[in-house]
């Protein structure tokens, strides 16, 4: 992995162990808030030591976070938050995360449909569509 935190578009963003006391510190307003979870169709996030949060931060407040869960298959994005729905959080966040995901793993993403485009400007690809959420693969394209 690389180094703790990474800058992007004047947003810091730090990688937390998903039972590290500052995470939950960070992000449990926001998880417990009902406009968040609102916002999250009102699925839970969840944690456990197989995932590793990506915590955006802007003037030392949570813009937005990214649970990766780790399994054998590889890296999966599910259940994030980004405040005011911002282009250039998810980009910052996404960048780290692909920065950190091994070449030889499979990187997906269940992606709310207002985030499509984000996410492909990162790389990621279009696998299956459902009403709400769209299944992505990071799949970047070669520069020939």
């Amino acid at each position: 992995m690389k180094d703790m935190s990474e800058e992007n578009a004047g947003v810091d963003v730090i990688r937390l162990n998903g039972t590290d006391d500052k995470l939950y510190a960070l992000v449990a307003p926001l998880v417990m808030n009902p406009l968040v979870l609102r916002q999250n169709n009102n699925y839970p996030f969840k944690t456990s030591n197989r995932y590793v949060w990506y915590v955006a931060l802007e003037d030392g407040t949570v813009a937005g976070f990214m649970p990766v869960k780790k399994n054998g298959k590889g890296w999966h994005v599910d259940n994030y938050y980004v405040r005011d729905d911002r282009k250039e959080i998810i980009a910052a966040l996404l960048r780290l995360v692909i920065a950190d995901a091994e070449d030889d793993l499979l990187l997906t993403a269940l992606v709310h449909k207002r985030h499509v485009e984000a996410f492909e400007e990162e790389g990621f690809r279009r696998e299956k569509m459902w009403t709400h959420y769209e299944k992505m693969e990071y799949k970047p394209t070669l520069d020939v």
